[in-house]
């Protein structure tokens, strides 16, 4: 028979073996680096010009980032800082290459959710992050799932649990607490409101003093930060429990989205979230901060059925927060009823001559309309490969494999992040008109 002892001894095992692992899935020293970029991916991939064009500009201006040219060979690669000092200076036909954004409008913020495991939810955040990173965009990734498999494919493994979600949370639970707890009498008694007493286990850990930056880690992407998450992190759904019982008056579901509206509206300009597979505590402050809904599905029946009953919950969920809580209590920039200004379910792991998946877009756009996204993620070799060896297509240097492979890769996710560029503009059009 076996306990939680042998639980926590298979987990002592692990850890110990963590080390081992990391080095066979990241660099020798244990940190990810970032690759270059050759002048034909910038030119044609990158921003979209004719590679005669981006190299006669080059020459044109000596004062331009050059790259570097490798011993065997003709091409220049340019890391992701040179490519964006590019960007801001160059112009093609006029024209400025870096990415709409509205003016002294706040980060716009996506949610990759769904409770079906196996989804492809990391895959699709990692690989819209590294696009819109591409695109020119400012980044934070905030990991929901204590599975950690965004923060490992960020290069971010040794993430104490207090830099979590869950210290969030906790920090969020001390400092409503506080406020509430110095609340005048009530006018019409005059009576004071009842005192919330947190226990010193709470209290005496030093979260609600951590700063904002506090939780916010660099990754190797120079314009991508994370909120990273990590194994030990997978208590927050009974911490959580635990809270609202010591205060019942927390809108524990607007703890995350308040943190983020302490970042300066201009810090970034897309936040991604990875959602765990799970509608809990967790999940529910994710869908409530963001202002756009993805729901990543792969193409079979039960898959539709299990996203089916996801969007059901769900919508039970967000109707219990809309009517039973107090909406005098503040949530911050999001108030109750929750809204979104954009949904949208994506079809992962898809094959175009498979005659089920054929059939099940064809379902999946006779249900949800217009809210189905018209690219799906095609399944390649190369994106099974970066699944595997948590890195984007977008990491994988296409020398390591035929240039077509790649590029196709590539090209299905190029085509859903520019749909999904074009939804993200419509929401900040909408935050617009709300403002």
């Amino acid at each position: 028979m076996y306990t939680h002892e042998e639980l926590n001894t298979l987990r002592n095992q692990s850890l110990k073996l963590q080390g081992w692992i990391r080095q066979q899935t990241f660099s020798p020293e244990m940190e990810k680096t970032l690759r270059r970029f050759s002048s034909w991916e910038v030119s044609e991939l990158i921003f979209k010009v004719n590679q005669s064009t981006f190299r006669g500009k080059l020459a044109a201006d000596p004062s331009l980032p050059g790259g570097e040219v490798e011993p065997d060979g003709r091409q220049r690669w340019f890391s992701l800082e040179e490519v964006n000092e590019l960007r801001r200076r160059l112009k093609i036909n006029r024209k400025a290459l870096t990415p709409p954004r509205p003016a002294g409008r706040r980060a716009i913020r996506a949610a990759v959710a769904n409770f079906k495991g196996g989804a492809g939810k990391s895959t699709v955040a990692l690989h819209l992050a590294h696009a819109a990173a591409l695109d020119g965009y400012r980044v934070l990734v905030v990991d929901f799932d204590p599975q950690a498999t965004l923060s490992h494919s960020m290069g971010l493994t040794d993430v104490a649990e207090d830099y979590t979600v869950w210290g969030i949370m906790a920090r969020d639970l001390i400092r409503e607490t506080t406020r509430m707890n110095s609340r005048p009498a009530a006018a019409e008694s005059g009576t004071a409101l009842p005192r919330r007493e947190l226990p010193p286990s709470i209290t005496d850990m030093g979260l609600g003093d951590l700063r904002i930056s506090d939780f916010i880690k660099q990754t190797s992407w120079s314009t991508i930060d994370a909120v990273p998450s990590c194994a030990n992190a997978a208590f927050v759904e009974f911490a959580s429990a635990q809270y609202r019982h010591l205060n019942p008056e927390w809108s524990f579901f607007a703890a995350v989205s308040r943190y983020l509206d302490q970042i300066p509206d201009d810090a970034y300009d897309l936040i991604l979230f990875d959602c765990p597979p799970a509608i809990g505590y967790q999940s529910m402050n994710a869908v409530f901060a963001a202002d756009m809904l993805y729901i990543p599905s792969g193409p079979g029946y039960w898959e539709y059925d299990s996203t089916t009953s996801f969007i059901g919950q769900l919508a039970e969920a967000l109707e219990d927060l809309a009517y039973g809580f107090d909406k005098t209590l503040p949530t911050g920039k999001i108030g109750l009823p929750k809204t979104f200004c954009e949904i949208r379910f994506l079809l992962t792991r898809y094959e175009p001559g498979n005659a089920l998946h054929t059939a099940m877009y064809d379902a999946f756009r006779k249900v949800f309309g217009d809210h189905l996204a018209t690219h799906p993620v095609e399944m390649t070799r190369a994106v099974e490969q970066s699944g595997r060896f948590l890195s984007s297509v977008y990491e994988m240097d296409y020398r390591e494999m035929t240039r077509e492979t790649w590029r196709r890769a590539r090209s299905t996710f190029d085509n859903v992040y520019d749909e999904f560029r074009d939804v993200m503009l419509s929401a900040w059009d909408k935050l617009e008109d709300d403002a």
